[in-house]
């Protein structure tokens, strides 16, 4: 597996950053895209989260190797989520917050941030989502299932993300039927995964007030080196065939899945486990 850094660029024009990175679906850390003086750099913390959504329980995410069977895990245990930031600041922990509408909870923060997009108005500002982690936790590596362009902003706390195209999904060892990849990428295993050894990605490493375009499609694996949190954005996919793609994922593909693994329980998994080795060991070929 190799990576590449991924390249961190700042005061780039919005016809620059459309033509060398987001047109082309070419991932940048962006260390400009949301203005250093807005008012979320200065104003949020924990014990400002505490304050205004404190008593709010949340669910709460952990490992995921128990789930690989299905396209989303289901939460391992609820808490409120003034104790869930006591426990990231107090120790490590594998549990995360995922996909969290704190802004649809209290509206007001989203006059804390003030975007500089270089998309010309493509980014759905209106829809964000927290992600908050304990040092060492991770997601599985995955890609999303709209197909949306995601910009990625760091608020607290620092985040490694290995990036892949879409076109290495083979090599990913990936699930029909499914968004996310069968192998540990951290730890991996070459004489079980061999495929993994051809994988050609970036690494990505974001502290607060960086921004990273994941562009649509691409596969991305996100590990907390500290404790911390981000919020997301997104924008609609450029081309017609990722549209497509993700109309298809979310209203056919996922509900088919679903329906199948409850009529054929274990057999559909193993069904899909074989496919995605078959087709690892064909693009190897592929690439030798």
């Amino acid at each position: 597996m190799q990576l590449k850094k991924t390249d961190r660029r700042s005061g780039l024009s919005s016809e620059e950053f459309l033509e060398q990175y987001f047109n082309k679906g070419v991932p940048v850390i962006l260390e400009d895209f949301v203005r250093r003086d807005s008012p979320a750099f200065s104003k949020w913390n924990y014990d400002y989260f505490k304050q205004i959504a404190g008593e709010h329980v949340i669910d709460l995410y952990g490992k995921e190797d128990t789930s690989n069977d299905r396209a989303k895990s289901a939460p391992v245990t609820r808490m409120k989520f003034s104790e869930y930031l006591d426990l990231i600041e107090r120790e490590p922990t594998d549990l995360r917050i995922f996909l969290f509408n704190l802004m649809k909870l209290k509206p007001e923060l989203n006059h804390d941030i003030v975007y500089n997009d270089l998309t010309g108005g493509k980014v759905l500002k209106w829809l964000p989502f927290l992600f908050f982690g304990g040092e060492g936790s991770s997601t599985r590596n995955h890609f999303d299932i709209d197909m949306s362009h995601v910009f990625i902003t760091q608020y607290k706390g620092i985040k490694r993300i290995w990036l892949f195209p879409l076109d290495q999904s083979d090599l990913m060892y990936k699930l029909p039927y499914n968004f996310h990849s069968i192998a540990n990428l951290k730890h991996p295993d070459y004489e079980k995964y061999p495929a993994l050894q051809y994988l050609n990605g970036y690494e990505a490493e974001i502290h607060p007030g960086e921004t990273l375009l994941m562009p649509s499609g691409y596969w991305h694996y996100i590990q907390y080196v500290t404790e911390g949190y981000s919020i997301s954005v997104r924008a609609l996919p450029s081309k017609r065939m990722d549209k497509w793609r993700g109309f298809r994922n979310l209203v056919i593909t996922r509900h088919f899945d679903n329906t199948m693994r409850k009529i054929f329980k274990e057999r559909w998994y193993q069904y899909k486990l074989d496919i995605a080795t078959a087709r690892a060991n064909k693009a190897i070929k592929r690439t030798k």
